[in-house]
C-alpha cells in the first residue's frame, strides 16, 4: 500500500509541480513552434519547477488555436507565425513539437536565427537531413546555437543506473519491446501520414533503436530483418503500423526492436532486456575437474516513461558443471531488483547530480539544456554524431522493410 501512495504522490507532483517562487532574471525565454500535444508534457510541466525557464510564447497554423493554447497554459504570448517568434530578439530558444517532417526546416531556420533549439525526437525525418543540420556551421561557433535532439527518456536517473550495470563489450543480445494501445491513435493521426514522415519506427520505434545503440555501445552493421504492417491506402501509404526489426552489432551480438501503435487495449510498459555472453567465474571451493559459470540477464521496465513506474532487475544464472564433458551438477538463479528516480538512487558517480523524485525525464533534460546553454557543465548530452546515427538507423530498419527512409525535405 505504500508503494501505491509513494508512486500516487509522485506521479501527482510531476504533472504539478512546486512551484518556483521567483525566477532568475537572467531566465531563458521560450517560444514554441507549434501547439501540439506534447508540448505540456515536454516543456511547460518541467518548467514550472526551472527557476531559469520561462515559456514566453506560442505559434500556431491556427491563430484560435494557439490563443486557447497560450490561456490554457499561462503563456503570455501568441505570435502570428513561427517567423515571429524566430524573429523576437527576446526568445533565446525554441522548442520544435511539430510533425516530422518539419522539423528540419524549422531547426535550420532557427539556429540560422541564432535561437538555441530543444528539438523534438526523431530529430528529422532521415539521414540525410540529420547530416545538414547537425553540422550546421553556426552550431561550431564558440557562442553558437545549442541544438539538442530532445530523447528525454536518456536522461533519466534509471537509464544511467542501468547502463552502469552493462559492459558493452560483453552483451550477447538486446531486446527492447514498447507499444501504444490501438485506442492511443487513429488512422488520421501524423503516425500514419507519410508526408509527415509518419510510422511506428519514427514514433515508438526511434526509442528502442536508442536502446540498442546505447547498451551495445556501437552503431549496427547491418539490418538483419525488419518486418511491418503498414497501411497501403494513398495518403496512409508506407507507414507502418508495427515492426519488428533485428540487428548485427561489431561485437556479433544481436539486437532486435518491436514496437506497434496499434497494441492491445490493456497499456503494458515498455522494457528493455540485455543478455550477457557467458562468462566463467573463479571458485576456490571447487574441485579442478569443475567450472562455475555465470549468465547475467539484465531488464530496465519502463525505459520510456520511468517516472511512473520502473524495475531494474538483474537475474544471474550460474552452474556447476565438468570441465571435460560438460555435464551441469547444479543450477541455480539469483535475483536482485533496483529502482533509480533520482540520481541519489542511481548512486555511484551520479549521486551528486541534482533531481527530485517527481522529476520527469523531461525535467532532467531541461536542466542539461540550460546548463548547456548556460555555459556550464553537462554530465548527460546528446551530440550532433550521436542523432546522425541514430536517423541511420532508422534509415536502415526502413530500407530493410521495402517502404524507404522518410522524404526529404525540399528545404534548402
Amino acid at each position: 500500500m505504500g508503494s501505491l501512495v509513494s508512486m500516487v504522490g509522485r506521479i501527482y507532483q510531476a504533472f504539478s509541480p512546486p512551484q518556483q517562487p521567483a525566477k532568475r532574471g537572467d531566465a531563458l525565454k521560450f517560444g514554441i513552434l507549434g501547439a501540439a500535444n506534447i508540448a505540456p508534457l515536454a516543456l511547460i510541466t518541467p518548467s514550472k519547477s526551472h527557476p531559469e525557464v520561462i515559456v514566453q510564447a506560442v505559434s500556431a497554423r491556427d491563430r484560435e488555436k494557439a490563443e486557447a493554447f497560450a490561456k490554457s497554459h499561462s503563456i503570455p504570448e501568441v505570435r502570428d507565425s513561427y517567423e515571429d517568434i524566430l524573429n523576437d530578439p527576446n526568445i533565446d530558444c525554441v522548442f520544435i513539437p511539430l510533425p516530422n517532417s518539419l522539423h528540419y526546416e524549422w531547426a535550420v531556420r532557427a539556429i540560422r536565427a541564432g535561437k538555441h533549439v530543444l528539438l523534438e525526437k526523431p530529430s528529422v525525418s532521415n539521414s540525410t537531413e540529420a547530416e545538414v543540420l547537425f553540422n550546421l556551421p553556426e552550431l561550431s561557433q564558440p557562442d553558437g546555437p545549442v541544438l539538442l535532439e530532445a530523447f528525454h527518456s536518456r536522461f533519466f536517473p534509471a537509464w544511467s543506473y542501468f547502463r552502469s550495470l552493462i559492459n558493452p563489450a560483453n552483451v550477447a543480445h538486446v531486446n527492447a519491446v514498447s507499444m501504444i494501445p490501438w485506442w492511443g491513435t487513429s488512422k488520421d493521426d501524423i503516425h500514419f501520414n507519410h508526408k509527415l514522415s509518419g510510422g511506428s519506427m519514427m514514433a515508438m520505434g526511434t526509442y528502442n533503436f536508442a536502446a540498442l545503440r546505447l547498451f551495445f555501445d556501437a552503431e549496427p552493421e547491418e539490418c538483419l530483418s525488419c518486418q511491418v504492417h503498414a497501411y497501403t491506402d494513398g495518403i496512409h501509404n508506407k507507414c507502418d503500423y508495427d515492426f519488428q526489426a533485428k540487428f548485427r552489432f561489431p561485437n556479433g551480438g544481436i539486437g532486435e526492436a518491436t514496437s506497434t501503435l496499434k497494441g492491445p487495449t490493456y497499456w503494458t510498459p515498455s522494457h528493455v532486456t540485455v543478455t550477457n555472453k557467458e562468462i566463467i567465474v573463479a571458485d576456490e571451493s571447487l574441485p579442478e575437474s569443475q567450472l562455475k559459470a555465470q549468465r547475467r540477464e539484465l531488464t530496465l521496465h519502463g525505459f520510456v516513461h520511468g517516472v511512473f513506474w520502473h524495475r531494474i532487475d538483474i537475474k544471474d544464472v550460474y552452474e556447476i558443471r565438468s570441465r571435460d564433458t560438460g555435464k551441469v551438477f547444479r543450477r541455480w538463479e539469483e535475483k536482485t531488483y533496483h529502482k533509480a528516480y533520482t540520481f541519489k538512487e542511481a548512486g555511484g558517480e551520479f549521486a551528486d547530480l541534482p533531481g527530485e523524485p517527481y522529476w520527469m525525464s523531461y525535467r532532467h533534460q531541461l536542466e542539461q539544456f540550460v546548463n548547456r546553454v548556460k555555459g556550464r557543465k553537462t554530465q548527460h548530452w546528446i551530440s550532433g554524431t550521436d542523432s546522425i546515427a541514430q536517423m541511420k538507423m532508422l534509415d536502415m530498419a526502413y530500407g530493410k522493410s521495402g517502404l524507404g527512409p522518410r522524404p526529404t525535405s525540399s528545404f534548402k
